[in-house]
C-alpha cells in the first residue's frame, strides 16, 4: 500500500515540475495554484517574480465555514473557494491569472475551483 502511494505521489511531482517549467506568475498575471487534500482544498495567487503569495483561500477557514456547509459536498466547497479567491483577486485589481493545477487532473474539485473563479469574473 505504501509503495503504491509513493508511486502516485512521485508521478504527481513529475507532472508538477513539467507544468512549472511552462508557466510563471507575474505581478500583472499571477499564478493561481490549487492544492487538494482528502479533507480540504486551497487556492493561492502567487507572484513568482517577487516570490510572494498575494492571496490565499482555503476551505478550512473559519470565515467561509457557513458558505461551505451550505455547499453540496467537497466539489461545492471547491467552487466556493474558487469564487472567493476571484473576489479577493478583484479587490487587488487582478483580473487575469495563469492556472496551475499543481499536477492534479483537471477534473472534479480542481475543475470546480477553476469554474468558480471564472464565474466570479477571473480570466485565465
Amino acid at each position: 500500500m505504501q509503495k503504491q502511494f509513493n508511486e502516485k505521489r512521485l508521478k504527481r511531482e513529475r507532472i508538477k515540475r513539467r507544468i512549472r517549467k511552462k508557466i510563471q506568475g507575474t505581478p500583472e498575471r499571477p499564478r493561481l495554484v490549487v492544492f487538494r487534500s482528502i479533507r480540504a482544498i486551497s487556492a493561492q495567487l502567487v507572484d513568482d517574480v517577487s516570490r510572494k503569495t498575494l492571496v490565499t483561500v482555503t476551505s478550512l477557514s473559519k470565515s467561509l465555514k457557513e458558505e461551505i456547509t451550505k455547499a453540496k459536498g467537497k466539489t461545492g466547497a471547491a467552487e466556493v473557494v474558487g469564487r472567493i479567491i476571484a473576489e479577493e483577486a478583484r479587490k487587488k485589481n487582478i483580473e487575469t491569472v495563469v492556472f496551475d493545477r499543481n499536477g492534479y487532473l483537471y477534473h472534479g474539485r480542481i475543475k470546480a475551483v477553476a469554474e468558480g473563479a471564472r464565474k466570479a469574473g477571473l480570466k485565465f
